[in-house]
């Protein structure tokens, strides 16, 4: 299954929306707040570089950047991005775990800050789930 070009930019376009997003969520920057690191987000064709300090993004630019380091790393297809973003997801592609058990996304590196704020990700790589159910309603 490839993904249409309009569908890879509309979640090229999603991503770049997170920090808005996040920047709404109160209760989810407090969640993140012991949070700081570097990490790549994004689809696998169009990652992200992530700054994260105090749980708010701080910077978020389209990798690869020159000489700039991270921690860990999830990628994942557009598809699985679509699909995870769907209002009620299909299980299997319902949360980050289950897509890199699907082999749809991979996480790599030093796990640790991912695993520590695994509810931070998973609800902050979900923003824009709730946003496309706010604009459908």
């Amino acid at each position: 299954m490839t993904p249409s070009p309009n569908a890879s930019d509309a979640v090229i376009t999603a991503f770049a929306g997170i920090p808005a997003l996040l920047d709404r969520a109160p209760a989810l920057i407090l969640r993140g707040r012991a949070l700081d690191c570097e990490c790549l987000l994004g689809p696998v064709d169009h990652l992200f570089h992530v700054s994260i300090q105090g749980g708010r993004i701080v910077d978020l630019t389209p990798a690869p950047v020159l000489m700039r380091s991270w921690r860990f790393s999830y990628r994942a297809s557009s598809i699985a991005w679509a699909e995870y973003w769907k209002p009620a997801p299909r299980p299997g592609w319902h949360d980050l775990l289950a897509l890199t058990k699907r082999e749809e996304a991979v996480l790599e590196g030093d796990l640790h800050p991912f695993m520590a704020h695994l509810q931070y990700f998973k609800d902050m790589l979900a923003l824009p789930r709730l946003h496309h159910a706010a604009v459908a309603s």
